[in-house]
């Protein structure tokens, strides 16, 4: 399986890299795993819808770049889907056993992710309904997805 973690802005907090490299580091044997960091759209503090919309817009479309045809997105977002880790490993046991070995998980940037990646997406995640810093989700993010490979194995974890 692949899995694409595209995301929004730098990861700049040195723990925060070292917990998801130690994540990356124990998903080599379940699957190839790419982490895409894109820029985020430089924006001042005030803005309005539109100019919001636009941040968006813009780097929604260099999320879109990333993402091939034939993989199945999954957008995280606090409108998305909450499920529990089970549920998790459930969904990607199913990609990967009707043949949707490319998957892409979005994190978009401080101001969520546009219309047209939400449009592109095949399914929504949410951890919470609050709001978590986005490198914060990032380490989450790559947690769970170890965590879904060993459910989907047998193997121990903490429940």
């Amino acid at each position: 399986m692949n899995i694409l973690i595209i995301t929004v802005g730098k990861l700049k907090e040195k723990y925060l890299k070292q917990g998801i490299d130690e994540y990356l580091k124990r998903l080599t044997p379940y699957a190839k795993i790419e982490v895409v960091e894109l820029p985020d759209e430089k924006a001042p503090e005030n803005l309005s819808e539109t100019e919001m919309e636009q941040i968006k817009g813009k780097e929604g479309e260099k999320i879109l770049s990333k993402i091939s045809d034939d993989t199945h997105v999954i957008a995280l977002a606090i409108e998305g889907k909450m499920k529990s880790s089970e549920q998790l490993a459930s969904d990607i046991d199913k990609l990967a056993t009707y043949g949707k070995s490319k998957i892409a998980f979005v994190i978009g940037g401080s101001l969520g992710l546009s219309k047209d990646v939400m449009k592109r997406a095949n399914d929504t995640l949410s951890f919470s309904k609050m709001t978590f810093p986005h490198q914060l989700m990032r380490l989450v993010l790559v947690e769970q997805i170890y965590r879904a490979f060993r459910i989907n194995r047998g193997e121990p974890y903490h429940k």
